[in-house]
């Protein structure tokens, strides 16, 4: 076992002077690193102001009598995302442990705030791992999903509404954005990803057009200007500023999923759909058929990179007023009280983003693999 690693070592980190020199600067350096970092975080940071913030930091400002709304839709939200993850890969003993790891950091972040909010947390992991181990061994509740999620959708915002939709704040706005831009931008995308290639010039220029400045201008400028025009538009409906942002970012994001789509459609073999067109198939049945399911399965990662993207990039509603995640952090800090723990908070959102934004990867490495199955 030493001979292995020392030729291991002597191979890869110590085969040439630079290599050597790089290894030798590198590796004590990353060592000292994390050890600062351990030697903190167990000693020196002051963790009691998550529990006690942690409501404000999944909610936002959402009114304390009616939290229970909020968290009713995070259990909803969370049966969801369980239910959807069954269906990509099934539930194992081998994940227990990683589920005790998760019970065990809730229990820690939770030990010392609000006991409500700990019980509700705990029924949100208890419930999405119900829905994944439904998912992964009963085919009907896999066929029921797609229903099941328009229903669950529409609960979500018939719950959370009526105290007011400028409440909506925390994580729980940032999955919000994340969920219903990722389901509305994929059929806009895909049908802006058609128009382009249409024969019919006029479709193909507007749907071009449309891509191309969107793809040339910064979410930002989209956003604020969808929130500053819509008023004037439609003086009468009345959006919410939330209902603005979302729009800003679907306008946004299903240019981009438009080309990941088109890229998608040009790697569908010429010889597929000239063998549909001969078998008597209309264009029609063609696409939804043959080509969009495979050009579907092509673009899978740039799809979930872009869903990482809507993630990451929800904090920038904070310019029409909107408390997001990132946002409820600052609000925290802007308290006399934690003025002095500014390493605290941010140290929780980085673990935080990191974590959301490794499960996203981790799923869809995993149907990634799933839809490879069928071209083996």
């Amino acid at each position: 076992m030493i001979a292995k690693s020392l030729k291991w070592s002597r191979h890869n980190l110590f085969a040439k002077p630079f290599d050597a020199l790089l290894s030798l600067t590198v590796i004590p350096s990353g060592l000292w690193l994390i050890y600062q970092t351990v030697a903190w975080v167990l000693t020196k940071a002051q963790w009691d102001i998550i529990p006690q913030s942690l409501r404000v930091l999944m909610i936002g400002v959402y009114p304390a009598d009616q939290a229970w709304r909020a968290w009713t839709t995070v259990i909803i939200i969370g049966a969801l995302l369980g239910a959807a993850l069954g269906c990509v890969f099934a539930f194992r003993r081998h994940h227990a442990a990683f589920l005790a790891v998760a019970l065990l950091a809730v229990l820690f972040l939770t030990a010392e705030g609000d006991f409500a909010t700990s019980i509700f947390i705990f029924a949100t992991i208890a419930i999405s791992v119900g829905g994944w181990i439904l998912t992964s061994h009963w085919a009907p509740v896999r066929r029921a999903l797609v229903p099941a999620s328009f229903l669950g959708l529409i609960g979500i915002f018939a719950v959370l509404a009526p105290p007011g939709v400028g409440l909506w704040g925390g994580l729980l706005l940032s999955v919000l954005i994340t969920l219903v831009t990722s389901i509305l931008t994929l059929p806009i995308g895909i049908l802006l990803a058609f128009g382009r290639r249409s024969r019919l010039s006029s479709v193909r220029v507007i749907c071009t057009a449309y891509i191309e400045v969107m793809r040339s201008v910064p979410l930002i400028l989209v956003v604020y200007w969808i929130w500053i025009l819509m008023p004037v538009l439609a003086p009468g409906w009345g959006l919410a500023d939330v209902a603005r942002g979302m729009i800003g970012f679907t306008v946004f994001y299903s240019a981009y999923v438009a080309e990941y789509v088109r890229s998608g459609l040009q790697a569908v073999p010429r010889g597929q759909t000239e063998a549909a067109r001969s078998l008597g198939m209309s264009e029609l049945d063609i696409n939804r058929y043959i080509v969009l399911p495979q050009a579907i399965r092509v673009v899978v990662p740039p799809l979930v990179g872009n869903v990482l993207d809507i993630f990451n990039a929800a904090p920038l509603v904070f310019i029409i007023g909107l408390t997001d995640f990132l946002r409820a952090g600052q609000m925290i800090l802007a308290n006399p009280q934690y003025g002095n723990r500014t390493y605290e908070v941010y140290s929780f959102l980085f673990v935080t983003y990191f974590l959301v934004g490794s499960l996203i990867t981790f799923v869809a490495r995993k149907l990634e693999a799933h839809l490879a199955k069928g071209t083996r």
